[in-house]
């Protein structure tokens, strides 16, 4: 890339919306969130029937708390006769007996909140369940009744009805459209489902299904629910002419892009990222997305999401292991016959995580993806659960490779996700090569997956250039990305063939690999920090008392300050996340300051968990560097 190439990426920039931070505005949160993506079914099973449950999630919250996540969007947690894992839902207001009660969600949802960790609820608008008391309503009713109009029932074509109301073809495989039986025994007409024949689409045009769901949200807003994820948002919407479409196009919008559209203020926060998540290991595909995410969700002040898996697609250590790192949810029987390479596949995946919390916006995290796990293909047919698999054969090996229970302790399976004496094995099979990638044997271990997660999250909450905000492109050889975070933060990621020598800077803050004067081919990421100008004010907190020269007491992100106590709300002129506890000290490398200052009240934040706290005065003073140290 020339000098001509370097540009700065027209991001919003909206002030500081720092997670945690006093000063950013609480409802914009979201806005910078490290979201951690739990599938309770797989997370941590409390009562021993070898399936994830909500006592299983609240004792392992403080682990959450140590990873430095933000907020948790978990997957649905409803009533289901669980046809597809929960996405067919009976009760849109209570907790499935398999997870727990609907006092452990509130208990759960308390509990989170008072660590500081805000909740994301999934709401399934696109489809019920066949068992929900409306769809049993529909079924008893007549063509043409009220109950009926609730979903999408349409008389077939042909002679006597025999043929499905058009071709369109369902997610899950096989047609869309199901025949029921009339109340009379006679065969009568056909409901919609864009995925099983379990899951019947609602009709968003019927006012009843549209307050019925503004009903639900606020049952979930009144028990504390911090924010919800649509699933299948674009899917809502249907044409009622019912037109014919081609059968190897999936239903809905067809760019990847077109629902970001639907991104404003008052309306939704922030779209999925999927074109992201289904990149390459290319720099210039990563470049089109970053730029194409960037450009489309600027015009509304938006901020974009980063997101490199979920619970639909194959784990990123086999995916960026193979010959082939793209992914589609159609391609997954072709990607499943390459072999993964899982060191490479390692590899890439720390560096992507790198790239990936150094863009602007929010980030999210597939749980097992802090663990460097990978996809297991090889589950015995007869304990697969996804109806993908069903419903196609077996052709297509469908998502529960990437479902598999966490491993958090021990030498063999169930490693810990049970309690000891569990009368059931996990709902699905562990690999026993999991031993290395359990929470405990990662946990101190500085070159795992876990500790790299748990560091750039630190670094990223904590580094006022990461998280929203203005990202610059910079010059880079082809292969590799580069790009700045103001103030004084380069990211540089090397997907080539040849090592590329480490740019310029003060200190690094963070790598992927192992460094030796170069970033290795195709499998490095960095994250440093730049020499700082001297004419440059900041900003600094220290007790009373301290006067004249003072030294950073740590080497630590520049413009930080050192977390020590109890959140408070910061002067305005204060920069970064910083807490109250005895005294505390902005960390700026190993540089000498002169400070001068003025004594003003720091006021405490009533609504804290721990409650209001006496706040002493402290000095807030501007810093001029003196003696440059690195």
């Amino acid at each position: 890339m020339s000098e001509t190439d370097r540009k700065q990426v027209p991001v919003p920039d909206p002030g500081s919306h720092r997670p945690g931070s006093p000063t950013a505005a609480d409802d914009a949160w979201w806005r910078s969130a490290a979201i951690y993506q739990l599938y309770v079914r797989s997370f941590a099973d409390g009562n021993g029937d070898g399936i994830g449950d909500l006592a299983g999630v609240r004792a392992h919250l403080p682990y959450l708390v140590g990873l430095g996540i933000d907020a948790i969007w978990f997957n649905p947690w409803y009533p289901s006769p669980m046809s597809d894992a929960g996405y067919d839902i009976s009760d849109y207001r209570d907790i499935d007996p398999v997870f727990g009660t609907l006092a452990d969600a509130d208990a759960l949802i308390g509990e989170a909140h008072a660590l500081g960790i805000r909740i994301i609820i999934d709401i399934v608008p696109n489809h019920g369940s066949d068992q929900h008391p409306w769809f049993q309503a529909a079924l008893a009713a007549d063509p043409g009744s009220a109950e009926r109009d609730r979903f999408w029932f349409r008389p077939g074509r042909g002679e006597s009805g025999e043929q499905p109301p058009n071709g369109w073809q369902s997610i899950f495989g096989g047609p869309a459209w199901t025949r029921v039986s009339e109340p009379d025994g006679s065969p009568g007409e056909w409901y919609l489902h864009l995925f099983a024949p379990e899951q019947p689409d609602f009709n968003w045009a019927n006012q009843a299904v549209r307050k019925e769901f503004e009903d639900v949200l606020r049952f979930w807003f009144e028990r504390g629910a911090d924010g919800i994820r649509i699933d299948s948002a674009a899917l809502l919407s249907k044409d009622a002419a019912l037109p014919e479409v081609d059968s190897d196009q999936p239903p809905g919008p067809t760019h990847p892009y077109s629902v970001a559209r639907y991104v404003s203020p008052g309306e939704l926060h922030t779209v999925f990222n999927f074109p992201y998540l289904a990149c390459p290991w290319d720099a210039g595909k990563f470049r089109e997305v970053i730029d194409q995410t960037l450009a489309l969700n600027a015009p509304q002040g938006a901020p974009a999401t980063w997101v490199l898996s979920n619970h639909d697609v194959d784990r990123i250590v086999s995916r960026y292991g193979r010959a082939d790192t793209a992914f589609g949810l159609r391609q997954r029987q072709y990607l499943h016959s390459l072999p993964a390479d899982l060191a490479l596949g390692t590899q890439r995946a720390r560096a992507a995580a790198l790239l990936t919390m150094a863009l602007p916006g929010s980030v999210y995290v597939y749980q097992g993806e802090e663990l460097g796990l990978w996809e297991v293909e090889d589950i015995p047919d007869a304990q697969r659960q996804d109806p993908i698999w069903h419903r196609t054969g077996g052709a297509d090996p469908g998502r529960d490779g990437s479902r598999v229970p966490l491993p958090w302790a021990g030498a063999e399976p169930p490693f810990g996700f049970s309690p000891a004496g569990a009368e059931a094995g996990p709902w699905l099979p562990q690999p026993r090569q999991w031993r290395d990638l359990t929470v405990e044997a990662e946990t101190g271990h500085t070159g795992s997956m876990l500790e790299l997660y748990r560091a750039a999250l630190r670094i990223r909450r904590a580094e006022p250039a990461l998280g929203d905000g203005v990202m610059t492109w910079l010059p880079s050889p082809d292969g590799v990305l580069v790009f700045g975070r103001d103030p004084g933060v380069h990211c540089v990621v090397n997907l080539s063939a040849e090592p590329v020598a480490m740019p310029e800077h003060a200190g690094v803050l963070l790598a992927s690999g192992p460094l030796d004067g170069a970033l290795d081919a195709g499998q490095l990421a960095l994250w440093c920090q730049l020499g700082r100008d001297p004419a440059v004010e900041h900003v600094i907190a220290l007790p009373r008392g301290d006067q004249g020269i003072a030294r950073a007491r740590a080497r630590m992100p520049y413009n930080v300050v050192q977390a020590l106590g109890i959140d408070y709300e910061l002067h305005p002129r204060m920069r970064g996340n910083a807490r109250l506890g005895g005294w505390i000290v902005l960390v700026l490398a190993q540089d000498e300051y002169r400070l001068t200052g003025r004594v003003v009240q720091l006021k405490p934040r009533p609504d804290h968990p721990a409650g209001p706290v006496r706040v002493e005065p402290v000095v807030i003073v501007q810093v001029q560097l003196v003696q440059r140290r690195c």
